[in-house]
Parts: structure tokens; C-alpha cells; sequence
């Protein structure tokens, strides 16, 4: 996949949305996989996981995006290893827990400033849900967890968001603070 593709297609998935249900195996000829997608205001995260063969590792990345006059503009992206059998679900007892941050990234939506200070920025996480997640809440929005576990947060305030992982009823499972370490799951009562 080159920087092209890559592009084209976050557009795509900026205009069009990530397909439902989401893709669970690589398409004949393509070495990426959409694996999610945020937005929240003007400001978007797109991922997509990569296996160029079945020899190297497989590595997810994360690109940035701002909306200005109407139109998405990349900012950039990060990207870190995957972990074995990504598109596998695994439950919160593999897990150690429901919610797990694998990766990150951060980029200036503001580069053109003419003073070094005041930089605005955009930040991503990448999360793995446990089996028992059916959406996650970020602030007031909710995110369905698709088939295989992954999720995209993006933001665009100061302080990262509290994130609560939700079971199919709409239980608080597990809550992560994305500007701290992780913070203990909740108790059932």
C-alpha cells in the first residue's frame, strides 16, 4: 500500500464511513484492512492494519485528519506492531482486562502558525476490546466495538477522554482515563 492508496482510501472511509460489519480477512491483492474509524467535530482517526506477507510482522497505524473549509486534510499518522492473531477476539481473562490501549499518536493541526507556541493538536488511541465490549463511550459519544475488538479514538481538547467499556445491556464493564494509567475496572454490584 502506498502513501496514495492510503489516502484515497481514509477518504473514503471519511466520506463513506467503515463498512458494516466490518472487513474480518484481507481482500485478494490488498495488504491492508480498515479497522477503524472516529470523528469527533472537526477532527478524525482512521486505522488500518498491514501484513505485507505472511512472513513479517503485521503492524497497525493510525492517521490524523482535521475538516477546514469543509474539506479533510491529513495531518499525519503513527503506527506500531500488532499483536499475534490480530482479527482474533480475545476475552477480558486473556486480556487482564476489558479495555487495553495498544498505541498512540499526536499531531499539530495547526502548523502554519507563525509563533512556535499555541500548537493545537490532535491525538488517537488505539484500543483492543475484550469480547464481552459491545461499544465503548467517549465523553457523550458512543462507538460500536466491531467483530474483531479494535477501536480508534480521536480527540481534539487539551486532556485525553475517560473512556467505559459497555456490555450489550449497557453495563460499565471497565473505564480508562487516556491521560492516565489505567484505572481499575469497576466492580459488579
Amino acid at each position: 500500500m502506498n502513501d496514495h492508496e492510503v489516502h484515497e482510501e481514509c477518504m473514503r472511509l471519511l466520506q463513506d464511513g467503515m463498512p458494516v460489519p466490518a472487513p474480518a480477512a484481507f481482500e485478494q491483492g490488498r495488504d491492508f484492512l480498515p479497522l477503524g474509524l472516529d470523528m469527533d467535530g472537526d477532527v478524525a482517526v482512521v486505522t488500518f492494519l498491514h501484513q505485507w506477507d505472511t512472513t513479517a510482522a503485521a503492524f497497525i497505524e493510525g492517521w490524523t485528519f482535521h475538516r477546514r473549509d469543509g474539506e479533510w486534510r491529513e495531518l499525519g499518522g503513527a503506527a506500531g506492531s500488532a499483536p499475534d492473531e490480530p482479527l482474533a477476539r480475545r476475552s477480558s481473562g486473556e486480556m487482564g482486562r476489558h479495555l487495553m490501549k495498544y498505541g498512540s499518536g499526536r499531531t499539530v493541526r495547526n502548523a502554519n502558525r507563525v509563533l512556535p507556541w499555541g500548537a493545537r493538536w490532535v491525538n488517537e488511541a488505539r484500543l483492543r476490546a475484550s469480547a464481552e465490549v459491545a461499544r465503548i463511550r467517549v465523553g457523550k459519544r458512543i462507538l460500536d466495538v466491531p467483530e474483531h475488538g479494535h477501536v480508534a479514538v480521536v480527540w481534539g481538547a487539551r486532556h485525553g477522554p475517560v473512556i467505559e467499556a459497555l456490555a450489550a445491556d449497557g453495563s460499565v464493564l471497565d473505564a480508562m482515563d487516556l491521560d492516565r494509567p489505567a484505572i481499575p475496572a469497576r466492580t459488579q454490584s
